[in-house]
């Protein structure tokens, strides 16, 4: 059992791969699954063919991503992983470890080995013409692939005629703020593809809308669409060089102080009572002694104490009115008081009563609507027959209406 534990452990440790990329030049390392389909156990029959789906998670040792100018992509859990980039001379003479994990979707069981990259100087770097070339047919991982890679170098070539020719960098044009395509008609997300020469730029490169353009463009559009009004070429002879200079720190900036020193654990606690005493008595104290003076000025004072003599002497009109007001008679006005008739001598009420809503009175009132009819005869102007007319008795604060015509005619 131990020998077998033993065989077993040694079977899942990988030694470092490393490999040996160019400055300047791109780089591409796939993640085949095939080679690590072998660190994970079978399928429970035998014969039934192994198609796991494997995920691969890559990043720089002690650290959660990789680095700037490394990029990573998998299409799917059933295809193969790609790290592409092109390293600068700022890495070279530096070893990059990257951690690649594969995580088995069936199984949930990872497998881990490194992949060291040691970045190589090169005296072709960096070559003075670079020419950029968006194709439309193309996705990055399919443009990534050695062949197709190779098929779009020799197209290139055969219209540059350069004698040194490196691929300096591939994009998706996803990264470059394109769009994702529709899944219709197997439209592709288009791709840059960065390349250089030791040569200038040839008449077909250069006069892009030129008939010598479009013979350019057969040889390369039996593979690959090529957008030429999105060419880029750049001769680095010609580039004016731009140093940016640090601005000097300002007040706010800290000075260097080197390595973090962090106080000892032999540390005193300190006593916070006399901060908490100063905190709670002086508002206190204060608030105290102006409590005082206030209270001095107000009842001590003379100015203080007329102001409260003021103050109840107001208080007290208020409440003498108020008590006035809720005992008092309003004296009615002579149009609403009650009427006689001068040839009967009967008393006949007013129009709009006390009691009685004149925002719902109608403009004619009829005999129907009054409440609290009284009937008096009425002479007619030829004979001796009288009629009854009908009138309303009130009453106003519990007076009759007859005393309020007595009051009127005595005015």
């Amino acid at each position: 059992l131990p020998c077998t534990l033993m065989v077993t452990i040694l079977s899942r440790s990988h030694a470092d791969r490393n490999v040996y990329p160019s400055a300047g030049v791109l780089f591409v390392h796939v993640l085949e699954r095939e080679y690590f389909k072998g660190e994970f156990p079978p399928y429970p029959k035998s014969g039934d063919a192994s198609n796991d789906p494997i995920t691969f998670n890559t990043n720089l040792m002690g650290y959660p991503d990789r680095p700037g100018w490394l990029r990573y992509i998998q299409r799917t859990p059933h295809s193969d992983g790609v790290l592409y980039g092109s390293p600068t001379a700022e890495h070279v003479g530096k070893p990059t470890v990257i951690e690649i994990t594969a995580y088995n979707r069936r199984t949930f069981e990872t497998a881990r080995h490194n992949l060291v990259i040691n970045i190589m100087a090169t005296e072709e770097f960096p070559l003075p013409y670079q020419a950029e070339f968006y194709i439309k047919n193309m996705n990055v991982e399919e443009m990534l692939a050695s062949e197709v890679l190779g098929d779009f170098l020799g197209a290139v070539k055969n219209v540059w005629q350069p004698e040194r020719l490196n691929a300096i960098n591939i994009t998706s044009a996803l990264d470059r703020g394109g769009r994702v395509p529709l899944p219709i008609n197997n439209l592709k997300e288009g791709v840059y593809v960065m390349v250089g020469a030791d040569v200038p730029f040839s008449s077909c490169l250069r006069e892009v809308e030129s008939p010598h353009n479009q013979l350019c463009d057969k040889k390369f559009r039996a593979q690959f669409h090529i957008d030429w009004c999105k060419i880029s070429l750049v001769d680095i002879n010609k580039v004016v060089p731009v140093y940016i200079t640090r601005p000097d720190p300002g007040t706010g900036i800290l000075p260097e102080f080197g390595d973090y020193n962090p106080p000892s654990e032999s540390l005193k606690s300190r006593d916070y009572f006399s901060d908490f005493l100063i905190t709670l008595a002086v508002p206190s104290a204060v608030a105290l002694v102006l409590f005082f003076i206030l209270g001095y000025t107000m009842c001590c004072r003379r100015e203080g104490v007329i102001q409260l003599v003021h103050h109840s002497s107001i208080q007290k009109s208020t409440k003498e009115l108020r008590s006035m007001s809720k005992n008092r008679e309003i004296s009615w006005p002579l149009s609403t008081l009650p009427v006689f008739n001068p040839v009967s001598g009967e008393v006949v009420p007013p129009i709009h009563p006390d009691n009685y809503e004149t925002t719902s009175m109608p403009l004619m009132q009829t005999q129907t609507n009054l409440q609290n009819q009284i009937t008096i005869p009425q002479q007619r102007p030829s004979g001796d027959n009288y009629v009854m007319s009908t009138f309303r008795r009130l009453e106003v604060n519990g007076i009759p209406e007859e005393r309020k015509v007595a009051e009127a005619l005595n005015l």
